[in-house]
C-alpha cells in the first residue's frame, strides 16, 4: 500500500508537469487554432534560463524563477510575431511545420549555448521529506503538485475575472466577431503566446528537482504532453491538466507494476481506448456532423 501511494504521488507530480505543457498547447490552440509543436521546447528553454539565473549567476531561487518566466513570456511574444503571425491564414500544415522547425531551432541553440550535459536546479524543496508514519513523500514532488494547483487557480481567475481574460475567451470563440467588437485580436494572440511560454517555463522549473534538464527534454515531454491535451479534450483548459495527471499516474504505475517497456506504452494504450469510446476527449464537446 505504501508503494502504491508513493507511486501515485510521483505520478501526479510528473503528470502536473505534463499538464502544464499540455495547457500551453490548449491556450495557443484556443486563441489561434494553431497546434504549437514547439511547446515542449519552450519548457526546455525556460528551464535553461532558470538554470542560468539560479545555478550559474547565483540568484535567489524565487528571483531566478520570476526572471525566467518574464524572459520566456517576452520570447513567446517574439516567437508569435516572427514565426506564426506572418503565416496565419495559410494552410494548417504550413503553420505546424513552422512550429516544428522552431522546436528544432531551439534545441540546436540550447545545445550550442549550454551543451549536451544534464543539469539540475537546486530548489528550497530538494532535500526535505514529509513523513506520515511509514510513508515518506519528497517535498519536491509535493511542491510540484501545490504549484500546479495554485497556477491553475490563478489562470482561472485571470480568464474569468479580468477584462483581458474575457477578451481572450472572446477571441478564442470567434476571432472575427471579437475584432468587430473592438478587441485588439493581434495583441491578444501575442499575450496568449506569452502566457503559454510562461506556463511552459513554470513546468520546466518545477521539473528540475524531479529530473534533469537537457536540450532534448522538451521533445520527449512534449510528445507526452500532446496526448495529455488530446485525452482531456483538445481545447479544454481543465481537461489539459486532468489529462496530464492521468498520463503521469498511468506511466508511474505501469513502470512500477508492469514488466519493463510498458511504462512508455501504457499511456498511449489508455489514450487510444478513451478516444475510441469518447473521441472528443474527457472534457471535449462533441459535435455531430451531418453526412
Amino acid at each position: 500500500m505504501l508503494d502504491f501511494v508513493q507511486q501515485l504521488v510521483s505520478g501526479v507530480a510528473l503528470g502536473c508537469v505534463y499538464g502544464l505543457i499540455a495547457l500551453g498547447f490548449v491556450l495557443v490552440y484556443k486563441a489561434t487554432e494553431v497546434v504549437n509543436f514547439a511547446q515542449g521546447d519552450l519548457m526546455m528553454l525556460g528551464g535553461f534560463f532558470a538554470f542560468t539565473f539560479i545555478g550559474m549567476m547565483g540568484l535567489n531561487y524565487w528571483i531566478g524563477f520570476a526572471g525566467a518566466v518574464a524572459a520566456m513570456a517576452l520570447f513567446g511574444m517574439l516567437a508569435e510575431r516572427i514565426v506564426v503571425r506572418p503565416i496565419l491564414g495559410y494552410p494548417q500544415f504550413s503553420i505546424i511545420m513552422a512550429t516544428i522547425g522552431l522546436g528544432y531551432f531551439l534545441r540546436s541553440i540550447a545545445g550550442m549555448i549550454w551543451g549536451t550535459d544534464d543539469f539540475k536546479i537546486e530548489t528550497p524543496f530538494s532535500q526535505g521529506v514529509l513523513r506520515i508514519g511509514s510513508l515518506v513523500l519528497a517535498h519536491d514532488k509535493l511542491s510540484v503538485i501545490a504549484a500546479t494547483v495554485i497556477l491553475c487557480a490563478l489562470l482561472w481567475l485571470f480568464f474569468n475575472k479580468t477584462a483581458l481574460g474575457t477578451a481572450m475567451r472572446a477571441s478564442s470563440e470567434n476571432m472575427l466577431a471579437a475584432y468587430y467588437m473592438g478587441i485588439p485580436v493581434k495583441r491578444v494572440v501575442s499575450i496568449v503566446w506569452a502566457i503559454s511560454a510562461a506556463v511552459a517555463t513554470c513546468a520546466g522549473v518545477l521539473l528540475a528537482p524531479i529530473t534533469f534538464i537537457h536540450s532534448n527534454v522538451g521533445l520527449v515531454l512534449g510528445l507526452k504532453a500532446f496526448p495529455a491535451a488530446v485525452l482531456g479534450g483538445f481545447g479544454s483548459i481543465p481537461g489539459a491538466v486532468v489529462g496530464g495527471v492521468l498520463i503521469g499516474i498511468i506511466e508511474s504505475m505501469a513502470g512500477f507494476y508492469l514488466p519493463e517497456g510498458w511504462k512508455d506504452v501504457a499511456p498511449y494504450l489508455v489514450l487510444l481506448a478513451v478516444l475510441l469510446l469518447k473521441p472528443e476527449g474527457l472534457f471535449g464537446h462533441h459535435v455531430r456532423k451531418k453526412v
